[in-house]
């Protein structure tokens, strides 16, 4: 029964889901050049809480959990678990006061309206991963750009999603980097729950899934070696997943 209601509610949640991000594109496009950087993101900020509760369509229960307000004040490394594309849009629109600037494949800014477009004007590091020296350069000016303005950095360390929500082992130098250029910065865990059963199937999408993010304390960095910020991040992550 679920899967044939994903038959018929997946057309609809793709052709919304596709709507929204050519306005957005347009809208995008209009904000940045007429009226600067600070409308062209609160436009990407609308952006997201459309496409993330275009979800509904599907029957998506979602979820937001802070066991830690991440403050607005101080420059921050959000260290996530990757299992979809829905992952980066809760946080942009949860987390849209501390200004997130993902850490991308350098693929994803050509081709897909809106999603392109932001990742190219937004301060995104764009990353070759065929380039090691590219991607370490990229992500060090994302820290520098979020130790000036307090903003904050995302990245998912297991490099790719996970296909069946198991958490892969989480990589150091991107963490590392960002931590060179923005001392400053909290690290704070965020855990992805249940993202996965979206495109279980791949098609139709799953309907009646109930997603979550939870925003876990911030690690502390003081007088520590990066690979133990880096696994004391993994675990928290795994650890909060077992017990959801």
């Amino acid at each position: 029964m679920k899967k044939l209601l994903g038959y018929i509610l997946t057309p609809i949640f793709y052709f919304v889901f596709g709507l929204i991000l050519c306005v957005f594109h347009v809208a995008q496009v209009i904000a940045l050049r007429i009226f600067g950087k600070n409308a062209h993101k609160k436009t990407v900020d609308v952006m997201n809480f459309c496409l993330l509760y275009s979800l509904w369509i599907l029957g998506t229960r979602i979820h937001i959990k802070y066991k830690f307000k991440p403050p607005v004040d101080k420059p921050i490394i959000f260290v996530a678990n990757h299992q979809s594309l829905y992952d980066i849009v809760g946080i942009i629109w949860f987390l849209r006061n501390n200004y997130p600037k993902f850490v991308s494949k350098i693929e994803l800014g050509k081709g897909i309206p809106s999603i392109s477009y932001n990742l190219r004007h937004s301060g995104a590091a764009m990353i070759n991963r065929n380039d090691p020296r590219q991607a370490i350069t990229a992500i060090a000016k994302l820290g520098k750009l979020i130790e000036e303005n307090n903003y904050s950095a995302v990245i998912f360390p297991e490099g790719t999603r996970s296909k069946d929500g198991t958490v892969k082992g989480f990589a150091a130098a991107g963490i590392n980097a960002l931590l060179k250029k923005a001392p400053d910065a909290l690290v704070v865990p965020i855990v992805i729950n249940n993202n996965w059963k979206l495109n279980r199937w791949r098609f139709p999408m799953s309907v009646g899934e109930h997603i979550s993010w939870t925003v876990l304390p911030c690690i502390q960095t003081t007088g520590k070696e990066i690979a133990t910020i880096v696994l004391e991040a993994e675990n928290a992550i795994r650890a909060e997943l077992s017990n959801i």
